[in-house]
């Protein structure tokens, strides 16, 4: 599972590959109503802690590039309460992307101080948070 169900062995990208495979389960997820998603959201991120810091610790790697779980987290997190729609689809992707890639202060902060499971996931739910922020004013601005 910390392999995002096999897309984290994609051998080009697999973090964006990883995000690409958690659209389809988003789509399914935004189906729930906003407090059975966000507990959702607390048992995947839970889970994720403890999945992607056992399969980092059997290969030896902290948060070696196959493990995506945290990246479908991520991008939930991201996605929490945006419309379904093809542009926000897009941009939401877009978005989580380059913050999850760039890691601006505190994301690349959290990567680099903090270790294990949590490590591996923390800095992708502050991508995720990110993102939702930015994503969220654009469509209160009405640019999608």
């Amino acid at each position: 599972m910390a392999f995002g169900f096999g897309s984290g062995l994609s051998p080009k990208a697999p973090g964006t590959v990883g995000t690409v495979a958690a659209v389809p389960i988003w789509l399914l997820l935004i189906q729930l109503s906003t407090p059975v998603y966000v507990l959702v959201l607390i048992v995947a991120t839970v889970v994720g802690i403890y999945i992607c810091g056992a399969a980092a610790k059997k290969l030896g790697v902290h948060d070696h590039s196959g493990i995506v779980w945290d990246e479908f987290v991520g991008f939930w997190v991201a996605m929490l309460m945006i419309p379904p729609q093809l542009g926000s689809i897009i941009c939401g992707f877009l978005l989580f992307r380059f913050f999850d890639i760039i890691k601006p202060w505190p994301i690349g902060w959290l990567d680099r101080k903090i270790h294990g499971g949590l490590g591996i996931m923390i800095d992708d739910i502050v991508a995720g948070i990110y993102t939702a922020v930015i994503l969220n004013c654009i469509i209160y601005l009405g640019y999608l």
